[in-house]
């Protein structure tokens, strides 16, 4: 199939189908067929001694259970920042257009995260992180599909790459670096602006609490007061009532320990509001369906605004109900993206890589959100990441290299994000583009 006919089918089919008193639910597609295998991947693509003579084993799932032998395209997912089975599992859509267009299926895992780690467990530790870069991943990701074409006798099969939020920056990106390669690219939640350093830091947490505002009018309201009253709080000193009404394993007893209770405060919000959706998902933490509802309700329904905060925070930190207390330090780990990094050796990894090419300087003001004042200036992260990493971020060099705003050159990317999604506001209104599609 043409490739540009194979991007507008894609098109066609992300548009939602007209209701139907009678239809029924899909059958959920589970995954079908994958199967985990290893590639030999360049450890340095862009030097020809030391490194670049040496490999290391890249992990990639593959199905070709719909796939029309030859013949059809290749769906290639854009790994992100984590397990590469994570990603795959909850990617059912793929598999549903793969089903549609007797396609290809293969998830590729980024190097230094889940099992795909250039120097072992000594990946992440100090003066083995040089090789963690977009570009790298960018050019693993070209070698891989190059070779699988030739493996799978597909020469002639168009690939169109997937990928979600910074999986979304990489599929366009690869459309972009590598046209050879790559026919079309479907981007979703992908912030290019932000990660140029050419977005509003204020951004992302007004958008987080437009999500609760839209779920129930009271919902912000019974936020922003809980947290005053937890400042009026540290400021009186009361930091054992703090404590108790936030149910943290230990004692807050500082303004340190508050700041910290504010992040971790912020960052469930934040992991609700990206994983807003109407089922039950373990992407990304165990949460119900609509998580943002049932957190308003949580801080609604309780007469105590803390106490009411710490029911909240506790739909995406105790899905189990089974924990007695909070333990904010080990829940929450800050980082150089004020967003989240998670925890654990992928979060490392991540924090690495927003200490140097991508940039994320969000920052919450209690004006235009609802979360106490939380700055985090260039300054600041530049900071933190010679501190932790001995490097300094290079605030300018995506929108160099990767063009920034200015995309006209771009062809055949569909950028789509919900209406829910807090990386919606990152996406470029105005510029009209021939062969670029925002939906």
């Amino acid at each position: 199939m043409d490739s540009v006919l194979l991007l507008s089918a894609l098109l066609l089919l992300l548009l939602p189908p007209l209701p139907s008193a009678r239809a029924a639910p899909a059958a959920r597609v589970v995954w079908p067929g994958l199967e985990e295998r290893l590639f030999p991947q360049v450890r340095d693509h862009f030097s020809f001694e030391t490194c670049g003579n040496e490999t290391f084993p890249q992990r990639y799932l593959v199905s070709a259970k719909f796939w029309k032998k030859g013949f059809g395209p290749i769906f290639f997912y854009t790994g992100n920042e984590g397990d590469i089975w994570t990603f795959a599992q909850n990617s059912d859509f793929i598999f549903e257009l793969a089903e549609e267009q007797q396609a290809l299926v293969i998830f590729a895992e980024h190097r230094y995260y889940g099992k795909s780690l250039p120097f072992g467990i000594e990946s992440t530790q100090l003066k083995k992180t040089a090789l963690l870069t977009v570009e790298q991943a960018l050019a693993d990701y070209a070698v891989l599909i190059t070779e699988l074409k030739q493996q799978f006798g597909a020469a002639d099969c168009p690939v169109i790459a997937f990928g979600g939020s910074y999986g979304g920056m990489l599929s366009a990106y690869l459309r972009m670096k590598y046209p050879n390669v790559v026919a079309g690219a479907l981007a979703a939640s992908a912030p290019l602006l932000s990660v140029a350093g050419l977005g509003d830091p204020t951004q992302f947490f007004r958008d987080v609490t437009a999500d609760f505002q839209k779920s129930s009018l009271g919902c912000v309201t019974a936020v922003r007061k809980a947290f005053q009253q937890i400042k009026d709080l540290c400021l009186s000193g009361a930091y054992d009532e703090i404590s108790s009404k936030m149910a943290t394993c230990n004692k807050i007893s500082n303004k340190e320990d508050v700041y910290q209770l504010f992040g971790f405060a912020r960052n469930a919000f934040t992991m609700m509001a990206m994983m807003d959706y109407p089922y039950k998902t373990d992407f990304m933490g165990d949460l119900p369906a609509n998580p943002v509802k049932v957190g308003c309700e949580q801080i609604i329904a309780h007469k105590d605004p803390i106490e009411g905060l710490s029911a909240l925070v506790g739909v995406f930190y105790n899905s189990s109900g089974l924990a007695q207390c909070y333990n904010i330090y080990q829940l929450y780990q800050s980082c150089a993206d004020p967003t989240g990094c998670g925890i654990g050796s992928d979060a490392e990894a991540w924090d690495y890589q927003v200490c140097t090419e991508i940039n994320l300087t969000f920052n919450s003001n209690n004006v235009t959100d609802m979360f106490p004042e939380m700055p985090f200036t260039e300054a600041m992260r530049e900071h933190y990441c010679w501190n932790k990493w001995r490097v300094r971020p290079r605030a300018h060099w995506l929108r160099t290299n990767f063009w920034g705003e200015d995309l006209k050159s771009a062809s055949n990317i569909i950028f789509s994000n919900g209406d829910l999604d807090p990386w919606a506001g990152d996406k470029q209104q105005s510029q009209p583009f021939t062969d670029c599609t925002y939906h």
